[in-house]
């Protein structure tokens, strides 16, 4: 997939694309004339443009604003340790910093943000920022700005982007960046200035990459067309309680007191909140004409630049702490590998920001992870306690079906108007273009609005005998927790000085979206764990699960979880805390619907049997044992099927072969493993044969054709009555991409040989599959033949790694444009290990193909007891200058799972400096 596209390279162009690809082939010719083509200018050109943009290390930079002195110290990779006698200063520094290293990469986050990309890439950028003007990001951080962030933070933002304004002074686009010089052969774009609402809103794409369930609730949607209620079921089964332990352990919700309680609470009795909600006004399946709706819905979502995810599909993280009494140093170590799309330059950036004398006039002594363009650390530590985060998953999201009636919308029987904007796009090189959106009086903008196809379709839309008749059509709006103004990057900040728990949970109630797992420990030995954010309330009988009636006003949110009602917990009794995805807290436990889609498990409990093993056998656990960890690569499925695909009888001599591949094979799935190779073949196919040939064209890979009954079925295809029908979804975001929610479901019937199923047609070369051995022998069938045409006839130069590859590519320009240019920036490939589900987790999409779509994209371990002794990691490097040494100087040792020291005391952080520079008043 092309990873982190921001821009016209990742994107599928309609009609207005293809002009762009005129330019682009034009813009293809210019440049290789200009680098290649012998003429003195084009050597010029690629060597000088290369050197201007690189920043200035060493030596002193004059910068007006500042009040005193500050020292930028970088080590060996390029990370810098910014040190300063006042917050401001702190922060303006620190813009400008990023900014010497990453500033094409922040422009092109805000102009997603705030829906200008146009501006940058041209036409091809028209119905992207479409809908990003449509969503509203940019307003949203500028009302968050203007009301409700507190005067500290505002401070802290200007002076922020007063620090990326004073790089960019008096700079051309080619001082800036390889990119820009680029870019100047086909439009005459110049960055403008920075401001404070460019860094929130960046808030708003973090959110968006993260918002939980919408899209199995578009597909449960879909499948309606060719599966029946009990078979979606199947395909979305309850979270194990009884097998995978949730994240809370030793609290629950007390309802007398209304609040969430560490230790023993009051029973839940038949107040709970019902998680048997239905959607739709009581269907529990969508009506055919909301297929095609839905679908339309799908594409124009997947085609919104992702941010610092695979557009919200197999976003994961691992972290986990332990307290001191099971490590070697006798106080917490805290692991932390945020699991998203792979990106050139990685998505994080690490730095120190460091006052030197920390006082109220200079607050600061924190180091981590954080985002170019947005001021302070996101993950990290500071002088008193660390902290880490992974994706909580809850539903903050829910679609509803609007009835159009004249120019408003209905509301429990009434007519009532859209509130309206009007947005004007410009684009680079063609004409500016307008567009009208609509919100109904929640705030809830048209999704679509921004495409034609699905109001017409809308207006076929059946629905059950309470809905308002069809009239116009039905609409498709969006209510999200982001959309509403909020004080995340308040709590940024807060986070960096918190100094204990009391003031750690206290900035977790200002992280607003997304909502994170917030784990915890500190210098005193305590360890801990609160979920944050805004988290909606559903009246009764709906869980988020399926798109709701708009009409309905019974269907709105009815409120959000109070802060005092949020799961959390502090130096529980087992010694350690594991957050990777799983559900927060037993639903018995608990009175609200997170969400009905968690992650299901298999991450967190493996790394729980890790520490438990560990501590069982009498050991403690070092900082080296946390790294180890987080590089496990056991496949917990292959746990479950290798035993049964060794039973069969294999009568093919060439597949017998590759199934002797699965004896005696510990389930690691190691970069050169023919084992792993062959088995996540074999699920592949597995997959593919039981599930996904069952599966609506609007999910399965596009493409991909099939003969299909023209009629709604589960069952086998009658030959003489089938249309070819082919996939729809590209090949990153098809089903069944085989996360750990497909490992629940094959658990759920793998010891029931005759299940439906396991049921596969004949086709042309195989015989139909009646049960599952004999599908799993037509799996491993076509597995060997695959892995041969892919790797080779010889089994033994198979390998997982050569199948399971990491390419690195810029973004924007190095995804899709021209091929020269793609060369210069793009890095790889590197050859992984690890996979889907297990806790290195590089993902991949069972439905596409084996290359990674996902990854640990950075990885932390922190020593409470000697900062000094942690350990960091990020996946490319500190820069973002395609030929600078620290660009992807970090990636060969990520991929080999190694780790960097990670300095923090002033003296520790001296001993690794190799450049320093002064920036002065």
């Amino acid at each position: 997939m092309p990873p982190n596209t921001t821009a016209s390279s990742g994107q599928k162009p309609g009609k207005s694309g293809r002009k762009k690809g005129r330019k682009a082939r034009l813009f293809l010719i210019v440049l290789v004339l200009a680098l290649f083509g012998g003429v003195a200018y084009g050597g010029y050109w690629g060597v000088s443009t290369v050197r201007a943009s690189f920043p200035q290390t060493k030596g002193s930079l004059t910068l007006d604003g500042l009040s005193g002195p500050v020292d930028v110290k970088r080590d060996g990779n390029g990370i810098p340790q910014i040190y300063a006698s006042s917050d401001e200063d702190l922060f303006m520094a620190q813009g400008y910093v990023q900014a010497q290293d990453r500033f094409y990469e922040m422009d092109v986050r805000r102009h997603m943000t705030s829906g200008r990309l146009s501006e940058m890439f041209g036409s091809g950028q028209v119905k992207n920022d479409e809908f990003l003007r449509t969503m509203g990001w940019d307003r949203v951080a500028k009302e968050e700005y203007d009301k409700k962030l507190s005067a500290s933070t505002k401070k802290y933002l200007q002076a922020y982007a007063k620090g990326v304004n004073a790089y960019l002074k008096g700079k051309d686009g080619k001082d800036i960046s390889l990119e820009y010089a680029a870019l100047g052969f086909t439009n005459d774009y110049k960055p403008q200035e920075w401001t404070p609402v460019d860094s929130v809103a960046w808030l708003k794409a973090m959110a968006w990459d993260l918002r939980g369930n919408m899209q199995d609730e578009i597909d449960r949607s879909l499948m309606t067309s060719r599966l029946g209620p009990k078979q979606i079921a199947d395909l979305y089964p309850e979270y194990p309680y009884s097998r995978n332990k949730t994240i809370t352990q030793e609290g629950q919700y007390d309802s007398v007191t209304g609040s969430y309680v560490q230790g023993s609470g009051t029973t839940l009795g038949s107040g709970t909140q019902s998680t048997a909600g239905t959607g739709l006004a009581g269907n529990t399946t969508a009506p055919n004409g909301l297929q095609s709706q839905l679908s339309k819905l799908y594409n124009v979502l997947d085609n919104v630049p992702t941010a610092v995810g695979v557009n919200g599909n197999g976003i994961g993280s691992n972290s986990w702490v332990v307290a001191g009494k099971y490590t070697i140093t006798g106080k917490p170590l805290l692991a932390n590998d945020p699991h998203l799309s792979a990106s050139l330059p990685s998505v994080w950036y690490q730095m120190g920001l460091h006052c030197t004398s920390v006082s109220s006039k200079c607050q600061y002594d924190v180091s981590g992870y954080t985002f170019a363009g947005m001021p302070g650390v996101v993950i990290g530590h500071n002088q008193d306690i660390a902290w880490g985060m992974t994706n909580s998953g809850v539903d903050v999201t829910d679609l509803y079906l609007e009835k159009i009636t004249g120019e408003g919308y209905e509301r429990d029987g009434k007519v009532l108007p859209f509130t309206t904007r009007r947005e004007t796009i410009k684009v680079a090189g063609g004409a500016d273009k307008t567009i009208v959106v609509r919100e109904t009086k929640d705030g809830m903008p048209l999704l679509s609005d921004r495409d034609d196809e699905l109001v017409k379709v809308g207006k076929k839309a059946t629905v059950d005998s309470g809905a308002p008749d069809r009239g116009d059509g039905y609409a498709i709006a969006l209510r999200w927790t982001a959309l509403d103004p909020g004080n995340s990057m308040d709590a940024v900040f807060q986070l960096d000085r918190a100094s204990n728990w009391t003031e750690f949970r206290t900035a977790a109630a200002s992280f607003d979206v997304p909502s994170q797992n917030l784990i915890y420990a500190d210098t005193n030995n305590h360890i801990g764990y609160q979920l944050p954010g805004k988290i909606p309330i559903r009246a009764k009988g709906d869980d988020g699960s399926l798109p709701s009636p708009g009409w309905d006003s019974k269907y709105k949110w009815t409120g959000y979880i109070k802060q005092s009602e949020l799961p959390y917990e502090y130096d529980p009794k087992r010694g350690y805390i594991v957050t990777a995805n799983q559900a927060v807290v037993d639903k018995d436990k608990y009175p609200y619907t997170l969400t009905t889609d968690w992650g299901y498990g298999t991450r967190s409990q493996r790394i729980t049997d890790l520490i438990e093993a560990k501590i069982k056998g009498g050991g403690k656990i070092s900082t080296d044992d946390m790294r180890q960890m987080q590089l496990d690569d056991s496949s917990e499925i292959a746990k479950l099927i290798v035993p049964k695909l060794l039973k069969i009888d294999v009568a093919d001599k060439n597949v017998r072969d590759a199934q002797k591949l699965l004896e005696g094979w510990d389930y690691t799935q190691d970069a050169d493993s023919a084992a792993a190779a062959y088995f996540n073949a074999t699920w592949r196919n597995i997959l593919k044969l039981a599930f996904g040939n069952k599966l609506p064209k609007e999910l399965r890979v596009k493409g991909q054709c099939l003969n299909v009954a023209p009629v709604d079925t589960t069952g086998p295809a009658d030959e003489n009555q089938t249309v070819r029908e082919c996939g729809q979804r590209e090949a990153d975001q098809a089903q069944p991409d085989g996360g750990d929610r497909w490992f629940e479901v094959v658990r759920k019937i793998i010891d029931d040989p005759n299940n439906d199923w396991w049921k596969a047609p004949k086709t042309r070369l195989d015989k139909a599959a009646d049960n599952r051995d004999e599908l799993f022998a037509r799996a491993m069938k076509d597995a060997r033949w695959e892995l041969t045409a892919k790797l080779g006839k010889d089994m033994d130069t198979w390998s997982w790694g050569r199948l399971h590859r990491l390419f690195l590519k810029n973004q924007t320009l190095g995804t899709d444009g021209p091929g020269v240019l793609q060369y210069m920036l793009n890095r790889g490939p590197w050859r992984l290990g690890g996979g889907e589900a297990t806790v290195n987790a590089t993902g991949w999409n069972a439905a596409g193909g084996y290359g990674v779509v996902w990854v640990p994209s950075m990885r932390m371990v922190v020593n409470l007891d000697d900062f000094d002794k942690s350990k960091w990691i990020n996946l490319s490097g500190a820069s973002g200058h395609a030929y600078s040494a620290h660009y992807t100087d970090q990636t060969d040792k990520w991929a080999k799972g190694e780790l960097l020291p990670w300095s923090f005391s002033g003296k520790a952080v001296d001993k690794s400096t190799s450049d320093t520079l002064v920036l002065k008043p």
